[in-house]
């Protein structure tokens, strides 16, 4: 049982890996991608990236978790026939689904680009994106069953080539297409082809393992039947993603909400297209910053939960109720600072890394949702570890609805900078429902309040310092996006060692605690 116990935190800090080598390069590249294409550019793609995102987290989400779930009680009873049938099955399902979401994409990509505010700009774009719905449907199958045999590394080396490949086609094509005159069109095209040649790759990595380790493949089935029904395998298929998908999708729907409101409502308050357009690119810089802000932040907490869901099976109460403490106390302090300082430093970085200030009011509004990002996801793993599935799906609903209905009284009254306000109250009803039924479940759940409000206001004052001074010494500077970039870094370092310092100062964190988390436990943890 030890073994088992050791298997499954080992395979899930090897995916957990994986996944923040991956947000790390789908943070990045988008700011590279937007001073090759402009606003305009930008706006091309992010308006149809949520749909690749959404589409691709229903694949890399929930299915292969459930098809891993299927696959090893399967193998716990030896019942190798059985495995087959849910990996052929759930392949089968799966590119019927994709299927139909390639014609609908492909096809339908004139009225979906009308309805997303630009037919002319869009239709191409979806089109390209659509392709990888025919190939994603195997990466996850795939995955799955390598899941399921508690082999990690063939899924972890496939996402980090995926992303890898398809970042590499994102900003190549870019480049090619604004270098050779084809214009954002162009451009968007080609990078969000990116989504296939990524799925490409990483099928033919999944292909290779499985070529070098048959597994299941090299058991006796001859003459055996199946065990359980196609359809039960189906409905077990579905009971099981359609959650987890559903818990995935709290970031790239709210992009899509974006996607079809914000250049729309924008036109409704009679800006022009042109001027709709420019807005909404202006709009999309916040997304690989917010990205960035939340990496860290929720990285270590959320490394905690499989921790925390064998300590739940093995019936330790007390220890499930300690992780979850620390995955929520780590998430505030790591979250809060992160919005603190990325709303003190908006206009210096939004000039650092875009070479202007357009939008900064909009960032420094955007960026107080990292704390409500943060919560959310910690909040969302920390129940789905203690059984409560359904009830974060039901909080992402409502956050979508809420997001919705906010962008249309915003947006026409304070454009983009109520699109952003829609976009930070619609996460705290996220965040805040889950931490209501977080701590009903666990009552013990404490946070240092005091501590961590008056480390985080020595933080705000150290960077505002660093801020004001180096704003006044590098105002000679010819180059303003030089000036910006030293009084960015410059406040983040301030703010960072001055954070560091408060924390030790004011112990919010023990050592015993400190331990309780994988990795970060043995590098901090020891005197």
């Amino acid at each position: 049982m030890e073994k088992i116990q050791r298997s499954f935190l080992t395979g899930a800090f090897i995916l957990s890996i994986a996944t923040m080598i991956c947000r790390f390069l789908g943070a990045v590249y988008r700011i590279p991608y937007q001073n090759i294409t402009g606003n305009e550019g930008m706006y091309v793609y992010s308006q149809v990236y949520p749909l690749y995102s959404v589409l691709l987290l229903l694949a890399t989400a929930g299915f292969p978790l459930a098809i891993s779930k299927l696959v090893s009680e399967r193998i716990a009873k030896e019942d190798w026939v059985g495995v087959k049938q849910i990996h052929r099955v759930s392949m089968a399902v799966l590119f019927v689904l994709g299927s139909i979401a390639f014609l609908i994409l492909y096809f339908g990509a004139p009225w979906i680009a009308t309805w997303m505010g630009s037919r002319q700009l869009l239709t191409l774009p979806i089109q390209s994106v659509s392709f990888a719905l025919l190939i994603i449907p195997f990466t996850a199958s795939l995955r799955g069953v390598y899941q399921g045999q508690q082999e990690m590394i063939p899924s972890a080396v496939s996402q980090v080539s995926e992303q890898l490949v398809r970042v590499i086609t994102i900003l190549a094509c870019a480049w090619y297409a604004m270098s050779s005159g084809l214009g954002v069109v162009y451009a968007g095209a080609g990078a969000i082809f990116g989504a296939t040649t990524g799925a490409f790759i990483a099928v033919l990595v999944l292909v290779l393992f499985r070529r070098k380790s048959r597994g299941f493949e090299t058991m006796n089935t001859s003459g055996s039947s199946y065990s359980v029904s196609h359809t039960d395998v189906i409905r077990a298929l579905f009971a099981i993603s359609l959650p987890i998908c559903i818990n995935s999708l709290l970031y790239p729907l709210f992009g899509l909400v974006d996607s079809f409101t914000i250049a729309n409502f924008l036109a409704d308050a009679h800006w022009s297209v042109t001027l709709a357009i420019n807005e909404k690119g202006i709009y999309d810089r916040g997304g690989p910053l917010l990205q960035f802000a939340a990496f860290f932040a929720t990285g270590i907490a959320l490394s905690i939960v499989p921790a925390m869901t064998i300590a739940k099976q093995r019936g330790q109460t007390e220890e499930v109720e300690k992780r979850a403490n620390i995955a929520v106390r780590l998430t505030w302090m790591l979250g809060l600072p992160s919005s603190i300082g990325l709303a003190i430093v908006a206009m210096p970085t939004n000039v650092m890394l875009f070479k202007d200030a357009a939008g900064s009011d909009a960032l420094l509004i955007l960026s107080f949702s990292t704390i409500f990002v943060t919560l959310s996801v910690t909040s969302a793993g920390i129940l789905q570890g203690l059984g409560r599935v359904i009830l974060p799906a039901v909080t992402i609903v409502i956050a979508v609805i809420v997001k919705w209905v906010c962008n249309f009284l915003l947006i026409p009254i304070w454009d983009i900078n109520g699109a952003a306000l829609a976009t930070v109250l619609a996460y705290a009803i996220s965040a805040g429902l889950n931490l209501w039924v977080l701590k009903r479940s666990i009552p013990s759940i404490r946070t240092p309040w005091m501590k961590l409000l008056l480390a985080n206001g020595l933080l705000a004052c150290a960077a505002l310092v660093m801020k004001t001074g180096l704003l006044w010494v590098t105002s000679g500077l010819d180059s303003e996006r030089l000036a910006m970039s030293l009084t960015c870094l410059g406040s983040v370092l301030a703010g960072v060692i001055v954070y560091l310092w408060a924390i030790l100062r004011f112990k919010l964190l023990a050592e015993e605690e400190l331990a309780m988390v994988p990795k970060l436990g043995k590098w901090l943890g020891k005197k």
